[in-house]
């Protein structure tokens, strides 16, 4: 590929909290800004570089409040220069406009899904996850207008034509960043297995970095795989409230410091906040004052 990280580097982001996961699976979901720094900048002590960031409400519900927001990146920002990434995922109980009221909150980076899902199953089964071409166009449009750079969501083959058809329109900036989520079963994602990430990762388009979702019981698995084959490991309990079978996690930081004991083991080092910054080619002037 023409662009990468050193073979001897590792980016790590953590998803500490999401949209469906809270205090009711797992008592140590960080819902409140508060919490949520707290735990980014644990995770940051052990080796994170990116904190991917879903706000709560007062009552643990999912929320676009800007002001939340804020207060968030303020609190994380107090404590350490982790990169801030927002989600627009958003959850469920958000409209397309509210999804990207993060935006406001200028974080560094956001992620930027790449097709629609239906949920299959849980709570929501039967509603559909918009993320349609010209809705996606749209996101990236207001991205682009303050300079948040995508990383783009990969859950399936199919997945990948829009995001040729976002670099092929010029849309898209090198090195582009492709998350590649798999296992998410309850919105229709493809499984998380090696021969399903090997393909998705042969498929992608030349000038990319990748990084691994791997969903539940596949989050260490094919964070392993995907560090073999020079991509980028997300890890945290958005993703997964276990640590072990019938083990809850006791953080996001234990989650963080298995996958760098791991990286260790395979001669890598996590790369710190000023390092991904230049690997992905983000100029670091949010650092202070998000």
């Amino acid at each position: 590929m023409e662009y990468g990280i050193p073979s001897d580097k590792l980016i790590i982001t953590v998803a500490q909290t999401g949209a469906i996961t809270n205090k009711k699976l797992n008592p140590n979901v960080p819902e409140q800004p508060f919490e949520i720094a707290e735990s980014g900048y644990a995770c940051f002590n052990e080796g994170a570089a990116i904190c991917h960031v879903h706000a709560r409400d007062l009552n643990g519900e999912n929320t676009s409040d800007i002001d939340i927001f804020k207060d968030i990146h303020n609190k994380i920002r107090e404590k350490c220069n982790i990169i801030i990434q927002d989600s627009t995922g958003g959850g469920p109980n958000l409209s397309q406009e509210e999804r990207i009221n993060c935006l406001k909150a200028q974080p560094e980076m956001a992620s930027l899904n790449m097709g629609s899902l239906m949920r299959v199953s849980g709570p929501y089964k039967g509603i559909p996850w918009s993320n349609m071409p010209h809705e996606i166009d749209y996101y990236l449009g207001e991205m682009d207008k303050r300079k948040i750079k995508p990383e783009m969501e990969v859950y399936n083959h199919a997945m990948l034509h829009d995001v040729r058809r976002l670099i092929k329109a010029g849309a898209v900036k090198k090195p582009y960043y492709i998350n590649i989520v798999l296992g998410m079963k309850y919105q229709g994602a493809e499984p998380g297995t090696p021969e399903t990430f090997f393909s998705m990762v042969q498929n992608l388009p030349q000038g990319s970095i990748f990084n691994c979702t791997g969903v539940g019981q596949t989050q260490t698995r094919l964070g392993t795989m995907s560090m073999l084959m020079g991509g980028c490991v997300r890890v945290g309990l958005e993703d997964n409230i276990y640590y072990g079978k019938g083990e809850l996690a006791q953080s996001n930081a234990q989650l963080v410091a298995r996958i760098v004991r791991i990286a260790r083991e395979l001669g890598k080092e996590p790369a710190t906040p000023d390092e991904a910054r230049r690997f992905l080619g983000l100029n670091g002037d949010r650092v202070k004052g998000d």
